[in-house]
Protein backbone atom coordinates (compact mmCIF):
# COMPACT_ATOMS: atom_id res chain seq x y z
CA UNK A 1 0.00 0.00 0.00
CA UNK A 2 1.70 3.43 -1.08
CA UNK A 3 0.21 6.07 1.31
CA UNK A 4 2.63 8.69 -0.45
CA UNK A 5 0.32 11.83 -2.09
CA UNK A 6 0.30 12.70 -5.49
CA UNK A 7 3.69 14.48 -6.97
CA UNK A 8 5.90 12.69 -3.98
CA UNK A 9 7.92 9.60 -3.01
CA UNK A 10 9.51 7.65 -0.62
CA UNK A 11 12.57 7.02 -2.87
CA UNK A 12 12.92 11.23 -2.68
CA UNK A 13 12.65 11.02 1.02
CA UNK A 14 15.61 8.34 0.65
CA UNK A 15 17.38 10.05 -1.61
CA UNK A 16 17.53 13.08 0.72
CA UNK A 17 18.73 11.31 3.46
CA UNK A 18 21.63 9.85 1.21
CA UNK A 19 22.42 13.56 0.47
CA UNK A 20 22.36 14.43 3.98
CA UNK A 21 24.63 11.56 4.91
CA UNK A 22 27.14 12.42 2.59
CA UNK A 23 27.15 15.57 3.39
CA UNK A 24 27.89 15.01 6.93
CA UNK A 25 29.98 13.01 5.99
CA UNK A 26 32.23 15.73 4.43
CA UNK A 27 31.73 17.86 7.15
CA UNK A 28 33.09 15.44 9.33
CA UNK A 29 36.02 14.78 7.38
CA UNK A 30 36.70 18.73 6.88
CA UNK A 31 36.92 19.00 10.59
CA UNK A 32 39.11 15.47 11.50
CA UNK A 33 42.07 16.38 8.79
CA UNK A 34 42.03 20.22 9.74
CA UNK A 35 43.80 22.09 12.73
CA UNK A 36 41.79 22.61 15.47
CA UNK A 37 41.63 26.23 16.92
CA UNK A 38 39.24 25.05 19.71
CA UNK A 39 39.43 21.67 21.34
CA UNK A 40 35.59 21.78 22.80
CA UNK A 41 34.01 23.21 19.48
CA UNK A 42 35.56 20.75 17.10
CA UNK A 43 35.07 17.78 18.92
CA UNK A 44 31.23 19.09 19.66
CA UNK A 45 30.40 19.24 16.02
CA UNK A 46 32.50 15.91 15.71
CA UNK A 47 30.05 13.96 17.98
CA UNK A 48 26.98 15.80 16.77
CA UNK A 49 28.05 14.80 13.34
CA UNK A 50 28.62 11.05 13.76
CA UNK A 51 25.37 10.65 16.01
CA UNK A 52 23.24 12.19 12.91
CA UNK A 53 25.20 9.87 10.81
CA UNK A 54 24.81 6.89 12.83
CA UNK A 55 20.94 7.72 13.23
CA UNK A 56 20.59 8.38 9.54
CA UNK A 57 22.20 5.01 8.58
CA UNK A 58 19.65 3.59 11.28
CA UNK A 59 16.37 5.00 9.65
CA UNK A 60 17.82 4.47 6.27
CA UNK A 61 18.06 0.49 7.13
CA UNK A 62 14.64 0.67 8.76
CA UNK A 63 13.15 2.06 5.41
CA UNK A 64 15.32 0.08 2.82
CA UNK A 65 14.46 -3.09 4.95
CA UNK A 66 10.92 -2.53 6.09
CA UNK A 67 11.69 -3.03 9.88
CA UNK A 68 8.88 -0.50 10.68
CA UNK A 69 6.38 -3.52 9.58
CA UNK A 70 7.78 -5.95 11.94
CA UNK A 71 8.81 -3.74 14.92
CA UNK A 72 5.03 -1.76 15.34
CA UNK A 73 5.60 -1.15 18.78
CA UNK A 74 7.59 1.76 18.08
CA UNK A 75 6.25 4.72 16.70
CA UNK A 76 8.09 5.38 13.50
CA UNK A 77 7.12 8.23 11.91
CA UNK A 78 7.32 9.94 15.62
CA UNK A 79 10.26 9.15 16.12
CA UNK A 80 11.71 9.82 13.02
CA UNK A 81 10.61 13.46 13.68
CA UNK A 82 12.09 13.91 16.73
CA UNK A 83 15.08 12.78 15.59
CA UNK A 84 15.33 15.03 12.71
CA UNK A 85 14.28 18.08 14.71
CA UNK A 86 16.70 17.55 17.34
CA UNK A 87 19.59 16.55 15.19
CA UNK A 88 18.83 19.66 13.30
CA UNK A 89 18.73 22.05 16.30
CA UNK A 90 22.09 20.55 18.28
CA UNK A 91 24.02 20.79 13.77
CA UNK A 92 22.69 24.18 13.74
CA UNK A 93 24.15 24.60 17.12
CA UNK A 94 27.48 23.30 15.93
CA UNK A 95 28.02 24.96 12.78
CA UNK A 96 27.39 28.10 14.29
CA UNK A 97 30.13 27.34 16.74
CA UNK A 98 32.32 25.79 14.05
CA UNK A 99 31.79 28.35 12.01
CA UNK A 100 32.46 31.20 15.02
CA UNK A 101 35.64 29.45 16.04
CA UNK A 102 37.11 28.84 12.40
CA UNK A 103 39.49 31.48 12.23
CA UNK A 104 39.57 31.31 8.54
CA UNK A 105 41.26 27.86 8.67
CA UNK A 106 40.45 26.64 5.02
CA UNK A 107 39.28 22.98 6.56
CA UNK A 108 37.10 24.57 9.23
CA UNK A 109 35.28 27.15 7.27
CA UNK A 110 34.22 24.07 4.83
CA UNK A 111 33.32 21.96 7.77
CA UNK A 112 31.26 24.59 8.84
CA UNK A 113 30.08 25.57 5.51
CA UNK A 114 28.92 21.63 5.19
CA UNK A 115 27.25 21.57 8.71
CA UNK A 116 25.08 24.39 7.48
CA UNK A 117 23.97 22.40 4.30
CA UNK A 118 23.63 19.50 6.13
CA UNK A 119 21.69 21.60 8.45
CA UNK A 120 19.31 22.70 5.46
CA UNK A 121 18.80 19.07 4.17
CA UNK A 122 17.77 17.77 7.65
CA UNK A 123 15.07 20.66 7.76
CA UNK A 124 14.02 19.59 3.97
CA UNK A 125 14.01 15.93 5.02
CA UNK A 126 11.95 16.57 7.98
CA UNK A 127 9.42 18.63 5.62
CA UNK A 128 9.09 15.60 2.93
CA UNK A 129 8.78 13.20 5.96
CA UNK A 130 5.99 15.30 7.19
CA UNK A 131 4.40 15.93 3.90
CA UNK A 132 4.23 12.06 3.48
CA UNK A 133 3.61 10.46 6.50
CA UNK A 134 1.28 13.60 7.85
CA UNK A 135 -0.56 15.15 5.18
CA UNK A 136 -1.82 12.05 3.86
CA UNK A 137 -2.99 10.14 6.75
CA UNK A 138 -5.28 13.86 7.13
CA UNK A 139 -6.89 13.93 3.84
CA UNK A 140 -9.26 11.00 4.71
CA UNK A 141 -11.31 12.95 7.16
CA UNK A 142 -13.67 15.95 5.97
CA UNK A 143 -12.36 19.44 6.76
CA UNK A 144 -16.12 20.86 6.57
CA UNK A 145 -18.94 20.16 8.44
CA UNK A 146 -21.64 21.42 5.54
CA UNK A 147 -23.90 19.84 3.62
CA UNK A 148 -21.12 17.59 1.83
CA UNK A 149 -20.59 16.34 5.28
CA UNK A 150 -24.00 15.49 6.00
CA UNK A 151 -23.97 13.37 2.59
CA UNK A 152 -20.39 11.97 3.85
CA UNK A 153 -22.39 10.55 6.60
CA UNK A 154 -24.98 9.53 5.16
CA UNK A 155 -22.77 7.11 2.95
CA UNK A 156 -20.24 5.92 5.97
CA UNK A 157 -22.20 3.14 8.17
Amino acid sequence: MDCSPPGSSVHEVLQARILEWVTLLIAFICVRTSFWTSYSAYSYFEVVTICNLIMILAFYLVHLFRLYRVLTCISWPLSELLHYLIGTLLLLIASIVAASQSYRQSGLVAGAIFGFLATFLCLASVWLSYKISCVTQSTDVPLSFGPCHAAYRSLVP
